[in-house]
């Protein structure tokens, strides 16, 4: 057999890669190197900037053309770095050179030195993977997930008053409104977007082993724990003051944990939904040329929502792996986590794949509200709880001598149908008094819905 050209092995490089594209920009290595590149600069502007070892600030336009190394960076930085590692064997000092080699070129030799200084490659790495994973999170992730949710939220209240059989256990149970059910994903994820809003992402500055040390031996009465928090917050991050050679990674364990979380929350409702279309609940809209079975024409499939199933489950195993790993470092640094950040991007990107596929699902979806209501009709016997609880009010207020309401409505409705006529005639024979009755008489499974209207329209 002939060998193929170099083929993407991961389907997030091939078949998905339109999708997830908009995360290689951070989460990639490129993405990865472009923020090395800008840490080392923006420390050699803070190092000049506090007149350090005879220096003196930069001019604005030294600054910019400093800071135009990481905002050009394309593919002739990428192919030099490639070149580079080859040799160094080493990512962060490939970096390194690169930037040492752009300063000869802007004739800014005399600072070359102060490139990586006081650094340890997990000073840089550190604040790298807070920048990236906070751009790629905040501007691509998190928006996909909020399209989600308003998507969702849309349909909850237009859905608002769509009274439907619910299914405790997969059995009738009381009815809801099939926007109070949407409605319940919303309140829940809403609740795990803030917190993943509130998000720290913090970065550690403090050399090999968090010490400063290198630092207090080259200039010894510098405040340089004050220097490094004012750099790492001037980047928009958090400082960690107190750690080991690395950055301890706590604040990526608890964002994957959460991104973990609402995958879960994502996953139930893609099951759900899934679900809904195999009851008949929602119909699925026709896409002009599309095909659901290659054997029968009829079949428009869920795919949205499996689809959506599957990457969900991936990107929580992956969400998974990355926090176990990362809140343990041996001693005062390992090399574990350095392969396992590098699958950052595919965690992200499977969920990314998950949230497209489920914004588009629920853009395909009708409510069959005659569905709804055909159910409803044939599940009288769902109306038992609430003849029962009037009874048992009856009873509390003198107004009636029913001995056991429950055991009377299980005797009526357990495990049997019980229709609208035979329903009537038994409220009509209980020992309750006439308003009662009649408010009973009115209900039907249909407008047994409680306050599930309300409770979407005030809290969505």
């Amino acid at each position: 057999m002939t060998a193929f050209p170099i083929q993407p092995l991961s389907p997030l490089d091939g078949r998905y890669q339109p999708v997830v594209s908009p995360l290689g920009d951070y989460l990639s290595e490129a993405g990865l190197n472009r923020a090395r590149v800008e840490v080392e600069v923006e420390w050699i502007i803070a190092l000049t900037d506090n007149s350090l070892f005879g220096t003196s600030a930069l001019s604005e336009d030294d600054k910019a053309r400093l800071r135009a190394l990481y905002l050009t960076f394309g593919q002739a930085e990428i192919d030099w770095l490639a070149e580079r590692e080859a040799v160094t064997r080493h990512d962060v000092k490939a970096v390194e050179y690169l930037v040492r080699d752009r300063l000869s070129q802007l004739g800014l030799d005399d600072i070359a030195e102060l490139t990586h200084f006081g650094c340890t490659s997990e000073d840089i790495n550190s604040l790298s993977y807070a920048l990236t994973v906070k751009r790629a999170v905040t501007g691509v992730w998190l928006p996909a997930l909020r399209a989600v949710v308003e998507r969702l939220r849309a349909l909850a209240l237009e859905h608002a008053d769509a009274a439907m059989l619910s299914r405790t256990h997969g059995q009738p149970a009381t009815p809801t409104t099939m926007g109070k059910e949407l409605g319940v994903f919303v309140w829940r994820l809403e609740r795990v977007i803030g917190q993943l809003e509130s998000t720290e992402y913090l970065g550690k500055f403090s050399g090999a082993t968090g010490t400063w040390s290198a630092h207090l031996a080259a200039a010894p009465v510098v405040a340089w724990p004050n220097i490094a928090r004012a750099f790492v917050e001037s980047l928009g991050l958090t400082f960690n003051p107190v750690t080991t050679q690395i950055e301890s990674h706590d604040w990526q364990v608890e964002l994957y944990d959460r991104a973990r979380h609402a995958g879960g929350i994502l996953h139930n409702l893609a099951s759900d939904i899934w679900t809904y279309i195999s009851m008949g609940y929602f119909a699925q809209i026709p896409v002009a040329g599309a095909t659901g079975s290659s054997t029968m024409p009829h079949k428009i499939n869920p795919i949205r929502f499996e689809n959506a199933e599957a990457n969900l489950e991936i990107a929580g195993g992956l969400f998974t792996t990355l926090a176990q790993t990362l809140v343990t470092s041996r001693l005062q640094r390992d090399l574990t986590d350095s392969t396992t950040q590098r699958n950052i991007g595919v965690a992200f990107g499977h969920s990314l794949l998950a949230l497209d596929n489920l914004r588009r699902g629920l853009g395909e979806i009708s409510l069959s509200r005659d569905v709804l209501l055909a159910d409803l009709d044939v599940n009288w016997e769902v109306l038992g709880e609430a003849i029962q609880t009037v009874v048992r009010a009856e009873v509390v207020a003198g107004r009636s001598q029913i001995t056991d309401p429950y055991a009377l409505l299980k005797e009526l409705t357990r495990g049997r149908r019980v229709g609208a006529a035979e329903l009537a005639e038994f409220v009509q024979g209980l020992d309750i008094g006439d308003e009662a009755k009649e408010r009973l008489l009115a209900l039907t499974p249909a407008t047994y819905t409680g306050l599930a209207e309300r409770l979407t329209r005030t809290y969505l």
